[in-house]
């Protein structure tokens, strides 16, 4: 039995594997889901066939009241929420890691069988794992709006954090060298669930998507912790890919916006600054009507979209695909244009768009959309800020500079739906909305994307 076990663990790695290795593709993404789900079926049937499990009836009890709670979450809950899902989600698998890990050391602890390795294991376990539950929920506060999404800051507070977790490796080590002193152990997980909290709320909202990623992968090593903690195999392989994969995504997410991970995590970016860096030209926006951004539309050879999270915000990812099946009709060339960071998780505007029935073929990387853009006639902004301000290429002094952007500028022309005149995430105000070649198409994006369909279905 337990080699039937241990081998059913190695199939699910595989499937785990090969699902990471898929979901880096926007048209194999749905295939990779379904490798993971198939991944994640043969682990839990094979740990159900553990020798060590005495009663199914608490387990029954689980699984049910996770099919009663996951089922809404991931059929109801609409694209646009889905960062704060899954950001809510690490916090449950976090919790069940930490969970585990606290079972583990009572059993052991009562059993005389805890060793040093054990509890090494167990402890950094429990302390990531707290870390992870409340800094998840933190990051859902803030995504879903329940929190301030401005940093929220205090004298010394980077001082005050950094002291706070260090007294929780000083429990750690000394749960390493006494491992029967309970107070030492559970002061630890405590000041896990405080640490967690206090590391996030300072961090801008707009920043989450890496916060979210990095969280993701102390998750992951929370769970391969556990794995050597309980001789689980599989844990350990997954809680390594996962831990893996989540440093590698921040790292890619923040080289994208040109900001270190001390910047994200300690830098407080995002305060609301006292003056808002303006304009280099210091020129004035210029407005335009949604009968003449449509003929423009209409009649132009080559469009490249832009989304940003005003896209998501105002749900306007049908619109958008159905602008662009109209212009298609009129011979027009459409694409996608794709930052890394546009929107509040990585990938948010691929799920967007796929999900609206844009074909993958359309949607195209910064890096490969980029050189097409002084090809284009016109360049539609939808809700889209900093990553299509020319200031981060221009101005040494922007707090911006020297993050890659998509250079919507170098369009013929560019048509940029916006609510209002307030700036970016940054405080920055963005040049390309005062340049000549720009028009302003100000309100809502659904409800100017809609008047543009009707517009260009009557041009």
């Amino acid at each position: 039995m337990n080699n039937l076990i241990e081998f059913a663990y190695l199939v699910a790695s595989v499937l785990f594997i090969s699902a990471l290795r898929s979901m880096g593709r926007p048209d194999t993404a749905r295939r990779g889901m379904h490798l993971a789900a198939a991944g994640m079926l043969v682990a839990i049937v094979a740990t159900l066939l553990q020798q060590r499990i005495v009663s199914y009836e608490w387990i029954a009890v689980g699984a049910a009241v996770g099919a009663i709670a996951g089922y809404p979450l991931g059929m109801w809950v609409p694209m646009t929420a889905m960062p704060q899902r899954i950001a809510l989600s690490h916090a449950f698998g976090a919790l069940a890691a930490t969970l585990v890990g606290i079972g583990e050391y009572w059993h052991s602890l009562h059993a005389g069988s805890l060793h040093t390795f054990q509890v090494a294991a167990l402890g950094f376990e429990v302390l990531l794992g707290a870390f992870t539950v409340t800094g998840s929920l933190m990051a859902f506060g803030k995504l879903h709006e329940l929190l301030p999404g401005r940093p929220i800051t205090f004298p010394l507070q980077n001082v005050m954090n950094l002291a706070i977790l260090g007294c929780g490796l000083l429990c750690l080590a000394w749960v390493v060298i006494a491992p029967t002193s309970q107070a030492a152990f559970f002061g630890m997980v405590a000041i896990g669930f405080v640490v967690g909290i206090l590391m996030v709320i300072p961090i801008g909202g707009a920043d989450m998507p890496v916060v979210v990623s990095l969280l993701n992968s102390y998750a992951g090593l929370a769970s391969c912790a556990t794995g050597f903690a309980t001789s689980n195999n599989v844990l350990i392989i997954v809680g390594a890919l996962d831990g893996a994969s989540g440093i590698v995504l921040s790292i890619m997410m923040s080289k994208a916006m040109n900001r270190s991970f001390a910047n994200v995590l300690f830098g407080a970016f995002g305060s609301p600054p006292a003056v808002a860096t303006q304009a280099g030209s210091g020129g004035e926006m210029s407005a335009t009507s949604p009968e003449d951004a449509a003929l423009r539309l209409a009649f132009a050879k080559k469009v490249i979209v832009v989304p940003g999270y005003g896209l998501a915000v105002a749900q306007a990812q049908h619109q958008v695909r159905e602008l662009g099946e109209e212009i298609e009709k009129r011979q027009g060339e459409v694409r996608y244009a794709i930052h890394p960071v546009a929107g509040r998780m990585p990938g948010h505007m691929n799920v967007l768009l796929a999900e609206a029935g844009v074909p993958y073929d359309r949607l195209v990387d910064m890096e490969d959309i980029n050189d097409k853009f002084g090809e284009a006639d016109v360049a539609l902004v939808v809700g889209a800020n900093d990553v299509v301000n020319p200031a981060a290429r221009t101005d040494p002094a922007s707090p911006i500079y020297g993050m890659p952007i998509l250079r919507v500028n170098e369009a013929k022309s560019a048509i940029v739906l916006k609510r209002g005149r307030g700036t970016g995430f940054s405080g920055v105000e963005n040049d390309l909305f005062i340049d000549p070649k720009t028009s302003m198409l100000f309100g809502d994006a659904k409800q100017s994307l809609s008047s543009l369909v009707s517009e260009v279905k009557a041009a």
